[in-house]
């Protein structure tokens, strides 16, 4: 009886630690395709050409009304949908308000999927783009609540 329950402990002991391993890799690999403020600032005041899109649920839009300058609204349903809403060509920057970026990250492995490699996530999304102080602006145009990812 004493062996069974080692045996058990044991496996599920290293269940949990493969577990962790994966999702401590997983963690590594999408830290790649992140870029903070304030690079993601540098690059737009300098002009460099990189596209911006907030994709934010519809919920957390009506909660935060701004949006950072020069960014383009998308519903994360509709891209999913259709990923060629986003640039593959071209450098691109997703942003959204959920805990640990969890809509941009959803986004950007659908779009790793289909080979896209100069999308990026803005690591804290919107709070951490207004936490650094960087400006946002109201965000006016209507849209629909049905497009959540």
């Amino acid at each position: 009886m004493a062996l069974i329950v080692i045996c058990v402990s044991a496996l599920c002991l290293a269940i949990f630690v493969g577990v962790r391993i994966k999702r401590a890799r997983e963690r590594h690999e999408l830290e790649q395709y992140t870029i903070g403020p304030d690079t993601l600032h540098d690059l737009l005041a300098a002009n460099e050409k990189v596209r911006v899109f907030d994709v934010r649920v519809p919920l957390d839009l009506l909660a935060y009304s701004e949006i950072i300058p020069g960014a383009t609204r998308v519903p994360p349903k509709e891209i999913m949908e259709n990923p060629s809403l986003i640039p593959k060509e071209e450098d691109a920057v997703v942003y959204c308000t959920c805990p640990d970026d969890k809509t941009s990250r959803e986004i950007l492995l659908r779009a790793r999927s289909l080979n896209f490699c100069r999308l990026k996530i803005l690591r804290g999304g919107l709070a951490g783009w207004k936490a650094r102080g960087y400006p946002v602006e109201p965000y006016k145009q209507a849209f629909r609540l049905d497009t959540g990812v």
